[in-house]
């Protein structure tokens, strides 16, 4: 048992709130620090019987969530009121009225947009998507709401080690699928890196870990190369009489780890580990000149490559991005990247939106509202969408990672659309009615289809047609979130339309049958129909896509459909509580190897998954459950929207299943080398192999090998083996989760 020392605790306590407001100092103004210590006060005693997870007082959580709205944000007083409270309705007896009397309508729409909805969830909704459909609501009154929820996310984040492995798994798959995006998307690099790096640790540890030792071990001689590298630089520099500080940014380990997976090589192929960045203090009407003539005078030193030029300054990104970036040779031989900005420019980069609001006066390029024109955005987004809580993230997360596309319309005025954006695209960005009569375009007078991929710099002339209407294919190749709701949105309507229809048909034909129109006859001609909901037959009727006369043959086989709609594994819920009536035992872990007597599942094809991989079950509609590696691509969205349908799932022990993986083999070719590799597979293994190709160019083969293995200490082991073959150089798992 722990013993807690009350004193010490309360020492400490002190001790944070101090430092808190040594932070807050700076901007603090007349009646600020009371304002302050009020707040900290009623979250104290609000939360004094409250602990963490980790054993600690819950006060520590709103006083870092405050420290890191200070420092990594720059948020001032009233979000650090809010950070202090945002949690006190939620978990506390305090309701929104009395943060409102106490503290002002402000800070109490700021907490109304950080508190959980409460209530009943209907089967099939998502409760965290409609908590981050809720919050994203108040952007139309204050984008701290967000700013704080992010401060929350990372501090949760950071703490994370004290949660059970499975909540792990669920609150970092949340963090990877919408909140580094959207960090990402206000400029926060620091928080986006961070929360990125902290997913890598509790979903790939080993990797991680890994990655990190090897940054460790480098650092010394990365250190040297660095310093070598910059000396002529900052010589010059200070020639020109230039106020400057130059500094050396290791990339973040998911980065690497990203760039090792994609490109299938070691951590010591990964070229640009680390860039060099040189921060200017420039006034504001010398900031450009002064960053291209840096930009001169590391290329009189290094030879850049014209192909890795960025010109963020000239044109920056959506979330208020400035930075000029090159890649350079360095003496050694090494692709050097070098990102050259000033201080205005690297508050902004760092801490995004609120750094970006604070140079808000005196920007004078017009820049100063690209994100407020995103939040705009946005909010319109919000406004108009009638989708379902699941949809809407969908949509609002796919623009959150896109970069930018600028184009004009014939009138010369510049549009800018995410990277990707095609005709279509840009007719909805001008008006949701001429993008649904839009015919096609006319990019730079030439006539080009709907789906036509527009560049920077194209002028565009949408042709519209009062005859044209929007179809599903135009989702297939629009990518901006407002395109796609406003297409959703309109095939809604015509769903809805045929719909209707196919209601008043089923109707009648129920009537002539002399069979009432209930909701178990409907669910039976479901069934009979195989479709997936009661709205698809409906609308396939209206649309003549089922028969109406087949009705007619529904009333025969009626006798033979299972009344009882609800016997299917619908969620995990009433997947557990088939498990607990068939094997009579309380367990909520699919055992795989085990439990096929008891539910259907199969192994997702997406990532082929194989015992000893860290693995978890998903309840799909027609399908059983799937059993999908943590580390698959589809992994954060379905364990972040869909955490009511997640099963936790392990390999039995008693497993003797062979499971089909891909290999990828590199090397020398020489004569009888296939023979070598098949010889060890097959004869030394006894595996069986089930494909494999060979590709031979200029003395070097590459193959892949299909083949079965029991896990993956089968696989390392073959792996170590074929790696012995004399010719071969590289033997590794084809990732099916890139």
């Amino acid at each position: 048992m722990i013993t807690i020392d009350v004193e010490d605790e309360k020492k400490e306590i002190v001790r944070r709130y101090r430092r808190l407001l040594r932070r807050a100092k700076p901007f603090l103004k007349e009646g600020d620090s009371k304002i302050i210590r009020r707040a900290f006060n009623t979250a104290l005693d609000a939360h004094k019987d409250m602990r963490r997870r980790t054993g600690e007082p819950y006060i520590y959580h709103p006083l870092e969530v405050a420290v890191i709205a200070i420092d990594e944000i720059g948020l001032g007083t009233t979000a650090i009121v809010a950070a202090l409270l945002h949690d006190v309705v939620e978990d506390t007896e305090l309701e929104i009225a009395d943060v409102r009397r106490d503290f002002g309508p402000k800070v109490a729409k700021i907490i109304d947009g950080l508190t959980k909805i409460s209530g009943v969830f209907e089967q099939g909704t998502s409760e965290q998507a409609e908590n981050f459909r809720k919050m994203l609501l108040t952007l139309s009154d204050d984008v701290r709401v967000i700013l704080i929820k992010l401060a929350d996310r990372l501090h949760n984040m950071r703490t994370l080690a004290s949660m059970p492995q499975n909540k792990q798994l669920k609150i970092a798959s949340e963090t990877m699928y919408i909140y580094a995006p959207l960090a990402h998307r206000l400029g926060l690099y620091s928080i986006k890196t961070e929360l990125e790096d902290l997913w890598l640790k509790y979903t790939e540890s080993e990797q991680y870990h890994e990655i990190t030792r090897k940054i460790v071990d480098t650092e010394e001689a990365r250190n040297k190369f660095v310093k070598r590298f910059i000396r002529p630089i900052r010589r010059e520099l200070k020639t020109q009489d230039l106020n400057f500080e130059i500094k050396g940014r290791t990339k973040s380990i998911y980065s690497i780890w990203n760039k090792m997976r994609k490109q299938n090589i070691p951590f010591e192929e990964v070229y640009d580990l680390f860039a060099i960045r040189i921060i200017l203090n420039s006034k504001l009407e010398s900031e450009k000149a002064d960053c291209w003539k840096v930009y001169s005078i590391v290329t009189d030193f290094y030879q850049p490559n014209p192909d890795r030029l960025r010109d963020w300054i000239s044109t920056p990104k959506g979330n208020g991005y400035e930075s000029l970036h090159t890649t350079v040779m360095s003496s050694p031989g090494k692709w050097v990247e070098v990102q050259i900005r000033t201080r205005r420019m690297d508050d902004i980069a760092e801490k995004g939106y609120a750094a970006h609001w604070k140079y808000k006066d005196s920007a004078s390029n017009g820049q100063s509202s690209r994100l407020e024109r995103w939040i705009s955005g946005v909010r319109e987004m919000l406004e108009q969408s009638d989708s379902s809580a699941i949809e809407f993230v969908d949509d609002f997360r796919s623009n959150l990672f896109h970069e930018e596309v600028f184009v004009f319309t014939p009138k010369g005025e510049l549009r800018t659309l995410p990277h990707g954006a095609t005709a279509l695209d840009f007719a909805f960005e001008i008006h949701t009615e001429i993008g649904a009569r839009c015919l096609g375009a006319k990019v730079n007078q030439k006539l080009v289809p709907l789906n036509h991929l527009l560049k920077n710099g194209d002028q565009v002339e949408v042709l519209t047609s009062k005859k044209q209407k929007p179809s599903e294919d135009w989702l297939r190749f629009v990518v901006s979130s407002k395109a796609r709701s406003k297409i959703k949105d309109a095939l809604k309507e015509e769903r809805k339309a045929a719909a209707a229809e196919g209601k008043e048909i089923v109707k009648r034909k129920l009537r002539q049958m002399k069979l009432k129109l209930n909701n178990e006859t409907v669910e039976q001609l479901r069934a009979y129909f195989d479709e997936r909901t009661v709205l698809d037959f409906y609308y396939k009727v209206g649309k003549g896509t089922i028969d109406a006369k087949a009705i007619k043959n529904f009333k025969e086989a009626r006798s033979s459909i299972p009344k009882d709609p609800n016997e299917r594994i619908e969620d995990a819920a009433s997947f557990t509580k088939q498990k607990v009536k068939v094997r009579q035992q309380q367990s909520d872990m699919l055992l795989i190897g085990e439990d096929m007597d008891v539910v259907d599942y199969r192994l997702a094809k997406c990532c082929n998954p194989i015992p000893g991989d860290e693995v978890f079950g998903f309840v799909t509609v027609n399908e059983g459950i799937k059993i999908h590696r943590t580390s698959c691509p589809n992994a954060p969205e379905l364990l972040s929207n869909y955490g009511y349908r997640v099963v936790k799932a392990k390999w039995s022990s008693q497993m003797d299943n062979a499971f089909l993986t891909d290999l990828k083999i590199i090397g020398t070719d020489r004569l009888g080398l296939i023979n070598d590799v098949t010889s060890i597979i097959s004869g030394e293994l006894n595996v069986n192999m089930r494909a494999m190709s060979i590709a031979t160019d200029q003395g070097i083969f590459e193959g892949k090998i299909t083949l079965y293995v029991q896990d993956t200490g089968h696989l390392e082991v073959m792996i170590r083996r074929l790696q012995k073959v004399n010719g071969v150089v590289k033997v590794t798992r084809i990732d099916t989760t890139k």
